[in-house]
């Protein structure tokens, strides 16, 4: 299938399914943490004397940060697992995304991978299922109706040669937080053009407001950003054209891209060091009220519901950059994905606890105001259940989604994404000439080819 018709299909499978849900589908028909199989109820390996040890099984994770939502979820349908399956031990280890990519690429190298980590999809998963690392999940999908839990599409960024290695945890779009208090004070109106976003940074910096937060030292959110730059110079496609040969990074449509980004990073949108700041840090800086704005995927939805600046948030589409582009063309994020080792010693075990987790996953998510941006359906009156006014507009804002473009490192290989994560990290720390920074893109896509 086409990826990028296939994921503009995943996004608007995703408002439909949001949109009953909000409107206040039956939030009583998901059995919660009874739900599951029962494979692991006595779990254990049995010695050859009728005996059974205990087993651990090692969850890796990107839900490190205590103040998000999603690391109290994840603990706690680990611990009823615990309690209903004795015999099993849940061993959680959480990093950053960035932590989490380097520590998996490590233990890939010596096939130690953990009995569930966490990929991303397409381009990023390749290498490590030609590689043989990760157990397909056909059969464990079939259970229990797991597979029907997801939105229609999105399991297919994750599927190679018919067979399934990974379980979404998200469908994303990008766009941009504000914290409306920091807004008044400074006396600035949301943008409604690139041009526009640049002057608001340089009047609330004029105010002693730090304008945007961002964690650099994670390179992905730096590159998360500057393709919605690109999206709007050039419309939807631009690195599937360089593939394809239409197109080299010398284009002007690139090139203009690049002096767009480089203009907000010198008119002092971000932080001081902010490529020494991770995700987290990075974010925590806005949940705390300490910067104006946030670019970021909707997934951050949840730990902004949660946090202290919560009922002084709203959000706004990322605008049009030199005249050029749709406000509705989104940066689209299939999420983060937990596959299973092939390698792993407890592999029945460990599907029918990612089976379980899955299962629950929704509901847990919902309950914690962490269902905004979920890869699965969910149920529950959005509205009634307490999420905020900025949450609603969220949502909303999945129903207008008519294209948009794929992050970088989920579109082209390994190798030319790390030069370009490169390039881009570096103009957070000194401007460079955008023709310079085209030709490092370019060297680095034809010397990874």
């Amino acid at each position: 299938m086409n990826k990028m018709n296939g994921i503009l299909k995943v996004v608007m499978a995703g408002t439909l399914a949001l949109s009953l849900a909000a409107c206040g589908a039956n939030n009583g028909n998901n059995e919660g943490t009874n739900a599951g199989t029962n494979a692991g109820t006595n779990a254990g390996t049995d010695n050859g004397g009728g005996k059974k040890e205990d087993i651990t099984i090692t969850f890796q994770n990107i839900y490190p940060d205590p103040t998000d939502p999603k690391n109290g979820m994840i603990k706690k349908i680990v611990a009823q697992y615990e309690k209903d399956h004795p015999g099993v031990k849940i061993e959680l280890d959480s990093l950053n995304t960035d932590q989490q990519k380097v520590k998996l690429k490590t233990q890939a190298a010596s096939r130690e991978v953990p009995d569930i980590t966490i990929v991303n999809p397409a381009a990023q998963m390749k290498p490590f299922v030609d590689a043989k690392l990760f157990a397909p999940l056909n059969d464990m999908v079939a259970e229990n109706g797991l597979k029907d839990t997801f939105q229609e599409g999105i399991l297919d960024f994750y599927s190679f040669d018919d067979n399934l290695y990974a379980l979404p945890d998200g469908n994303n779009i990008g766009l941009v937080y504000y914290n409306k208090e920091l807004f008044d004070q400074a006396g600035v109106k949301v943008p409604t053009t690139f041009e526009e976003m640049v002057q608001v940074v340089k009047d609330l910096k004029a105010k002693g407001i730090q304008p945007m937060a961002i964690g650099e030292k994670d390179t992905w959110t730096g590159s998360f950003l500057f393709m919605n730059v690109l999206l709007r110079t050039n419309g939807p496609g631009f690195l599937q054209e360089v593939i394809d040969g239409k197109k080299t990074f010398e284009d002007p449509a690139f090139t203009e891209a690049v002096d767009a980004f480089q203009s907000l990073i010198q008119a002092g949108a971000f932080q001081e060091g902010a490529t020494s700041f991770d995700y987290n840090a990075g974010e925590n800086l806005f949940k705390t009220g300490k910067a104006a704005m946030y670019y970021m995927g909707s997934w951050a939805t949840g730990g902004i519901e949660t946090s202290s600046v919560n009922g002084k948030v709203g959000v706004f589409k990322f605008p049009t950059v030199n005249g050029k582009g749709d406000v509705n063309e989104f940066m689209l994020a299939p999420g983060s994905a937990f596959a299973i080792s092939a390698d792993s010693k407890h592999l029945e075990e460990t599907k029918d606890f990612l089976n379980y987790f899955m299962l629950n996953f929704p509901k847990e998510a919902f309950e914690v105001k962490g269902a905004v941006g979920l890869a699965q359906k969910v149920e529950g009156d959005f509205k009634a259940a307490g999420y905020s006014d900025m949450a609603m507009e969220v949502l909303g804002m999945f129903k207008d989604v008519k294209g948009g473009d794929l992050a970088f490192d989920n579109t082209m290989n390994p190798g030319t994404a790390q030069g370009h994560l490169t390039s881009i990290q570096n103009l957070f720390v000194q401007k460079m000439e955008s023709a310079k920074v085209s030709k490092e893109h370019q060297s680095a896509y034809d010397s990874n080819k």
